[in-house]
C-alpha cells in the first residue's frame, strides 16, 4: 500500500534520493515513485537495475549521465511534455550534488514543467551529522581538482575559510589530498574524513590534518570506498585595533550606562557582536570596581 502523497502523476519529473550504501535506507515515498513512473532516467542503468530488483521494480531504465545529459535532455523534455512521469536516480544518494541532472532540472523548470524532490540519504549531510565538527555553517566544495597545483591553489582560496568545509574524494587521491590539506591549511586544522558511509566497513578517521595523515597512511584499507572529507573552519581574524578602540567606547558608555545597554550600542557603532561585547564589558566594568 502506498503512502498518502506518494502516487505519481503525469508530466512530473521526480528527483529521487537513493541509498548511498545501505538498502535499507529507501524510503517506502522512494519505492512507490519509483515503481509508479512510467521511465526512470539513471546515472548507471546497471547500478540502478540492481537496486529495482532489489525493490521488486521492473521499469525501463534511461542512461543519462554526464557525457550524455545534454544530448538525452531534450528527449527526457518532450517525454514529459506528452505526459509521462520520470524519475531520475543517481548510482547513489541525491541526483545534482556532484552527480549529473543540473541540466535536465534547469530545463524542465525553464519549460514550466513540475519538478518534484523525493528527499532521501546524502553523503554530505550524513557524514556531517557524525563528524563532531561545526554544522551551523558550512560549504560544500564537491571534488577538489585531480592535478596537484590546481588542488593547492583550491585549498589556499579556503584556507581563511571560516565555515567547515566539506569535499568528495577518491579513494585512490586521498592521501595525497590529506598530505595537501596538511601543508596548505596547517597540520594542527582539524580533520574528519568518513569513508564507506551506512556500509559494513564504515570507517571515520579524526585528528588534526597530520594525525589523520598518518592513519591513513598506517591502514591498508584507506584507498577502498568513496570518502566524504570534512575540514574544520579556520578561526576568525580579530582585528586587534578594533578591540582596542571598542573597549575604550565601553569605558566611555559603562561610565553613563548599564552593561547591557553599553554592549548594545558599542555593537551598534562598531559592528562587532552585542554578545562578545557584552562579555567586554563585564570585564571591564569589573575592573574599574576593584
Amino acid at each position: 500500500m502506498s503512502l498518502p502523497g506518494a502516487a505519481t502523476e503525469s508530466g512530473v519529473l521526480y528527483i529521487v534520493a537513493t541509498p548511498i550504501g545501505n538498502l535499507g535506507d529507501i524510503s517506502q515515498r522512494a519505492a512507490d515513485v519509483l515503481g509508479g513512473v512510467d521511465c526512470i532516467a539513471a546515472e548507471d542503468t546497471r547500478h540502478s537495475q540492481r537496486l529495482l530488483q532489489a525493490l521488486g521494480i521492473q521499469k525501463p531504465l534511461l542512461a543519462l549521465h554526464e557525457h550524455n545529459e545534454r544530448e538525452r535532455c531534450g528527449q527526457v523534455i518532450d517525454r514529459l511534455k506528452s505526459g509521462e512521469s520520470i524519475a531520475l536516480v543517481s548510482d547513489a544518494g541525491t541526483p545534482l550534488i556532484s552527480d549529473p541532472g543540473f541540466v535536465l532540472v534547469r530545463a524542465a523548470r525553464a519549460e514550466g514543467l513540475r519538478v518534484t524532490p523525493v528527499p532521501g540519504p546524502s553523503a554530505i549531510i550524513t557524514a556531517l551529522s557524525a563528524a563532531g565538527l561545526p554544522t551551523h555553517r558550512f560549504t560544500f566544495e564537491g571534488f577538489l581538482p585531480t592535478k596537484r597545483k590546481a588542488r593547492a591553489d583550491a585549498l589556499a582560496a579556503l584556507k581563511k575559510e571560516t565555515r567547515t568545509l566539506v569535499f568528495y574524494e577518491a579513494p585512490h587521491r586521498v592521501r595525497e589530498t590529506m598530505a595537501e590539506i596538511s601543508a596548505v591549511m596547517g597540520g594542527d586544522r582539524e580533520v574528519v574524513l568518513a569513508r564507506e558511509l551506512t556500509k559494513t566497513f564504515e570507517t571515520f578517521y579524526s585528528g588534526t590534518a597530520s594525525e589523520v595523515e598518518v592513519l591513513l597512511g598506517t591502514d591498508d584499507y584507506a584507498e577502498r570506498g568513496e570518502y566524504v572529507v570534512m575540514v574544520a573552519g579556520a578561526q576568525a581574524e580579530t582585528d586587534e585595533a578594533a578591540v582596542v578602540d571598542a573597549d575604550r567606547l565601553l569605558e566611555v558608555l559603562l561610565a553613563e550606562l548599564p552593561v547591557k545597554v553599553s554592549a548594545k550600542m558599542a555593537s551598534e557603532v562598531t559592528g562587532l557582536s552585542r554578545n562578545e561585547l557584552y562579555q567586554r564589558a563585564l570585564a571591564l566594568k569589573s575592573n574599574s570596581d576593584r
